[in-house]
């Protein structure tokens, strides 16, 4: 295995986007094929910050995509997901995972929002609520609010989403697929928008190494 790695994916998603969910076991899968030749980095994407609009649970057209799209997409990924009662905002759980990452338990967390929200129902906008999955994941919840309550990561996903506006990314899933440059030879990056297969990840691969995966070091 290489020392850095060869390949890396950046990801923006939203943990109330049940696509971005849906791309979990995607991504699970291909990092199981890639191993530690690719590094994951995720990003944070509001879908509706204040003072967007938020959904109603109970609207006609979100139970009709949840029928027709979301949940047999569920069933062929091999997801347990049912429709929230609930629709919060995210700013407070991106806060949370990012405190989660310097206590080193990014991923146990991550994957512990997603499943609050589509598998249980929870309101992942509430402090209490964000507690409590902090415990159950080996955080200490005192420090959890302290750092919710003074803001100490509020810039930094402010800055993950001026990147999104950067890259021109209106909306998750959206991950960038990207091979690291060299003295000799210039980056290259493909985008996939969506809940790409992991078809497109592994095609975004052969067409950045052509030469084969991973480069010769």
């Amino acid at each position: 295995m290489p020392n850095t790695p060869s390949l890396y994916i950046d990801v923006w998603s939203d943990y109330v986007c049940p696509y971005c969910f849906l791309e979990v076991p995607v991504l699970d899968q291909f990092r199981a094929a890639y191993g530690d030749t690719v590094e994951f980095r995720w990003h944070a994407f509001e879908l509706r910050p204040e003072p967007a609009e938020l959904l109603d649970p109970d609207s006609e057209e979100l139970n009709r995509s949840w029928a027709y799209s979301v949940l047999p997409m569920a069933e062929e990924r091999g997801l347990t997901m049912r429709l929230p009662p609930v629709q919060p905002r995210s700013r407070k759980a991106f806060e949370a995972v990012l405190f989660a990452r310097d206590e080193g338990r990014f991923d146990v967390v991550h994957r512990a929002l997603f499943k609050a929200f589509f598998e249980d129902g929870l309101d992942i906008g509430d402090v209490d609520v964000l507690l409590d999955i902090a415990a159950t994941c080996g955080l200490d919840p005192e420090s959890l609010e302290e750092a919710l309550n003074e803001g100490r990561y509020t810039d930094a996903v402010m800055e993950d989403e001026r990147l999104a506006g950067e890259v021109g990314i209106t909306g998750v899933p959206f991950a960038i697929v990207s091979r690291p440059g060299t003295s000799e030879e210039p980056g290259k990056a493909i985008a996939l928008r969506g809940a790409a297969p992991v078809q497109h990840f592994e095609e975004a691969v052969e067409r950045l190494f052509p030469d084969g995966f991973p480069p010769m070091q």
